[in-house]
């Protein structure tokens, strides 16, 4: 492995075990993601350490990555000024492959973390309709 790889691999692995002390050391039970209807808290917590707060693709871990990472508020200037929706969500779902820039698929694969269910629901294409259209928010004008 490489060491840029290593490195945010490190990094992820220390982000989850922080999320988690925080959530252990306080009285609420362990909530592994934020409530389904939130696409901003979504893109927060799953996509700003690569893409960045502000979807340009300037994140944390953006800098250990094999690829440059993707700014998400160009999208529909770069599909002719639609915003390709069903696309966006298929990439982040993992059943559509990923951009050339994420190779052999740096960035995870979220569909089976959103579809887990909590109190017998499956919030998974509420999760993914929200952090997508969150996405679609980002766009430039």
């Amino acid at each position: 492995m490489r060491p840029r790889r290593i490195f945010a691999l490190l990094l992820l692995v220390f982000m989850v075990a922080y999320i988690a002390q925080s959530q252990k050391d306080s009285d609420q039970p362990l909530q592994l993601a934020p409530k389904p209807f939130e696409g901003a808290k979504i893109y927060q917590y799953y996509c700003a350490a690569c893409h960045g707060v502000d979807a340009r693709g300037h994140g944390p871990v953006s800098v250990a990555l094999k690829h440059p990472v993707p700014d998400l508020t160009l999208i529909a200037r770069r599909t002719g000024g639609k915003f390709p929706y069903q696309q966006v969500k298929e990439t982040i779902d993992g059943t559509r492959p990923g951009p050339i820039a994420h190779g052999n698929r740096e960035m995870p694969v979220w569909g089976p973390i959103f579809h887990q269910v909590e109190a017998d629901q499956d919030w998974g294409e509420i999760r993914l309709d929200a952090v997508t259209r969150y996405i679609e928010s980002k766009q430039e004008k």
